[in-house]
């Protein structure tokens, strides 16, 4: 086996060995970061789940649950930033992203909570592909800034 590819299979296991030591596995593929964390935060993973922290990755198929007084920051990877605000529940439905084409899809549901959006690429791009849903309503990205509220469970 030649260096370059042993050393790959290392960073591989090294990089799933830190993954579990964390407490957070993987759920589907990579859709962002947590950049920023105020009191309890967590992410309900495979009907498990786990406290997470700044850094942390968020999967496609996360729910992200705040508590009282608390909120989460996530920056997906077309630099969409949502704010999760307190008591809040929401669910990363689907998200893609080709960095080269600017080509993808953002949907995402606020079952609970409020939840605050600057758009990204995607909604610069393919406006027609980036959607938030509550329980009552669908609201479809034109690129800009907007605050959803759910009074859903």
């Amino acid at each position: 086996m030649s260096k370059v590819k042993f050393l790959g299979l290392a960073l591989l296991a090294l990089n799933v060995e830190v993954s579990l030591a964390q407490g957070l596995p993987a759920h589907g593929e990579k859709a962002g970061t947590f950049k920023v964390i105020s009191g309890s935060v967590s992410a309900l993973r495979d009907n498990t789940t786990y406290a997470v922290k700044m850094g942390d990755s968020v999967y496609i198929g996360d729910t992200i649950i705040t508590a009282p007084a608390s909120f989460a920051g996530i920056t997906l990877f077309d630099n969409t930033r949502l704010t999760s605000g307190p008591e809040s529940s929401v669910v990363i439905d689907r998200f893609s992203f080709n960095t080269t084409t600017h080509e993808g899809e953002l949907s995402a549901s606020v079952a609970k909570g409020s939840l605050a959006v600057i758009s990204g690429q995607l909604a610069k791009t393919n406006p027609e592909r980036v959607v938030f849903n509550t329980s009552t309503m669908t609201v479809g990205v034109r690129g800009t800034e907007f605050i959803i509220e759910a009074h859903g469970e």
